[in-house]
């Protein structure tokens, strides 16, 4: 069901990561950087990213371990050491000893409940090196919005627009969503960032709720995001 939303890009996959594939490219050509990849699946979209600006060394980690087979094969070619661990992000965040250049989530932070999430920035302001990023790729909602409200809005956008995909798989689809999405408001997303001590936030994309968006301890230079 997964590679079908994918497949027809209704979260946008393409356009949010030919962003991420730029920015690593700059990443790479200022310096090695190593990448975690939070909840990593199975890898399909990020792998032709480091494809391009491989990194000094990419550890994944998720739940699923058909997941982790798949990524596995997408990170075969890839020139540096691959770590792949069966396990739940934030305790993989909060657990790693190592330091990280950049931290990469894609579309899972949402499921982790509010004090989790909180742990989740602490964790990440930790474990990232001074000069390291966040790059989130997440749903968003808006300001003050509620979140049966967002879930009213999410769950008639994959109806009505997310055409290709069988009725009964669209209908569980719909109902893992309003199981397990929690997502926040971008400022609340900020603000558990700046006490974790990544002071400074830049939105890279938007497409309705779907955002990827970079958080630092400090300001970028332009020479990191011109395009």
């Amino acid at each position: 069901m997964y590679d079908l939303i994918t497949e027809h890009n209704y979260m946008y996959h393409r356009e949010i990561h030919a962003k991420i594939a730029d920015l690593l490219k700059r990443r790479k050509e200022q310096n090695q950087y190593r990448l975690l990849d939070l909840g990593c699946g199975n890898a399909r979209f990020l792998a032709p990213c480091l494809m391009q600006s491989p990194p000094a060394r990419y550890e994944g980690v998720d739940l699923s371990e058909a997941a982790l087979e798949e990524a596995r094969g997408y990170l075969a070619k890839l020139p540096c050491p691959v770590v792949l661990k069966h396990g739940e992000l934030l305790e993989a965040a909060e657990s790693t000893d190592k330091k990280w250049d950049v931290i990469f989530t894609g579309y899972a932070v949402h499921h982790l409940t509010f004090d989790e999430k909180t742990r989740f920035f602490q964790a990440a302001g930790r474990c990232l090196t001074d000069n390291g990023w966040l790059l989130m790729v997440d749903v968003v909602r808006e300001e003050k919005q509620s979140r049966e409200d967002y879930m009213e809005g999410y769950l008639r956008l994959m109806r009505e627009h997310w055409t290709q995909i069988p009725p009964d798989q669209l209908e569980a689809a719909c109902e893992h969503v309003a199981a397990y999405d929690y997502p926040e408001p971008l400022s609340t997303l900020k603000k558990m960032a700046k006490a974790a001590g990544l002071n400074n936030s830049l939105v890279l994309s938007r497409y309705g709720q779907h955002y990827s968006v970079l958080f630092s301890r400090h300001a970028l230079a332009n020479d990191e995001l011109e395009d």
